[in-house]
């Protein structure tokens, strides 16, 4: 039996692992949360990073994980490791995807609340809208099904989760980040569109219209 090395397996393992640890210890989740005073006036910029690996409850959770194996596994394995897109360096930049997600999803509320000590923020939903994302670019029309609705092309579900994420962040309020949800998506957009134009082989656009008029 081979193992194959994957790093969506490696992430999906820690994040479950700390999360469920992280259900019983208050202490384990002030410690790793986003919250912008411990940023801008205790430097613990590792907060940008572990937020990702905390989640609110179980379903949360199971949520985020199931979305982000699901997507991951195509784009480590698939879309990226392809000879036109990354090939063999496909590992380097799909770990540079995801934490760089985690990253500069958050940024947005850094700058918002650095400064404010009611808000916090968890989960790992920002890297998981850029994995998302990134397989849209490459594959605009892989079929994506959400909750009841029938499996629709990746493109029009994007442009729809897109513009629901910018209005709800708009309006604020609830318990969920749509800021990080929407900046994380147009994260994986645009460093996928970068990358695979710097380092690829195909062009990503005309991959795109192609793939949606076939």
């Amino acid at each position: 039996m081979v193992f194959t090395f994957s790093i969506t397996l490696i992430i999906t393992a820690i994040t479950v692992i700390v999360s469920l640890l992280a259900f019983n210890s208050h202490k384990l989740i002030d410690n790793l949360i986003f919250y912008g005073p411990a940023i801008s006036q205790r430097n613990q910029y590792y907060r940008f990073i572990t937020c990702g690996l905390i989640h609110a409850d179980f379903m949360h959770l199971a949520f985020n994980m199931l979305a982000f194996y699901s997507f991951g596994i195509g784009l480590e394995k698939g879309l990226f490791a392809s000879p036109e897109v990354f090939g063999a360096d496909a590992p380097f930049y799909y770990l540079m995807l995801y934490v760089g997600a985690l990253i500069i999803s958050s940024i947005p509320d850094y700058f918002k609340h650095k400064d404010d000590y009611n808000f916090r923020s968890l989960g790992a939903s920002g890297a998981v809208s850029a994995v998302i994302f990134a397989c849209i670019v490459l594959y605009p029309t892989i079929p994506i099904s959400f909750f009841f609705l029938p499996g629709i092309p990746g493109w029009i579900f994007g442009l729809i989760y897109l513009g629901i994420s910018a209005y709800l962040d708009k309006q604020g309020g609830g318990r969920i980040n749509h800021g990080a949800h929407l900046w994380g998506a147009v994260f994986g957009v645009v460093f996928t569109i970068v990358f695979v134009s710097l380092k690829g082989d195909i062009n990503v656009w005309q991959n795109f219209i192609t793939n949606i008029r076939g």
